[in-house]
């Protein structure tokens, strides 16, 4: 009988380099999604330049790892350039918004308290 794994779309018990696992397409936001739950999500985005993610708010703590690039992130008004190796974390319920001056990869975890 298979096991349940939380963890989907990438090979078990295999080295991966993340920045390899989503490519970038013309125009578009690319994303492939880890793992997802109703407390927890792991997302790793490649972003075209010039592409981006609105402002909006989200129920949950975000931590973003930028892979690639460098991200310009606005959080609750305050502008920030992220660059490739750098961390930032979101606090839940505050407006931010993602902008791809320069194409970018990140690694994006959401915490989401149990409802």
């Amino acid at each position: 009988m298979d096991q349940a794994h939380f963890i989907k779309n990438i090979e078990f018990a295999k080295p991966h380099s993340l920045v390899e696992l989503v490519d970038y397409q013309e125009g578009r936001v690319v994303s492939r999604t880890f793992a997802q739950s109703k407390t927890y999500s792991l997302t790793l985005f490649a972003f075209d330049q010039g592409e981006g993610l609105s402002t909006h708010t989200a129920a949950g703590d975000a931590f973003v790892q930028v892979l690639d690039g460098e991200a310009l992130i606005n959080i609750g008004g305050t502008e920030m350039v992220v660059k490739s190796g750098e961390v930032v974390a979101m606090p839940a319920n505050v407006p931010h918004s993602l902008h791809a001056d320069k194409r970018f990869k990140m690694l994006l975890v959401v915490f989401k308290e149990d409802q």
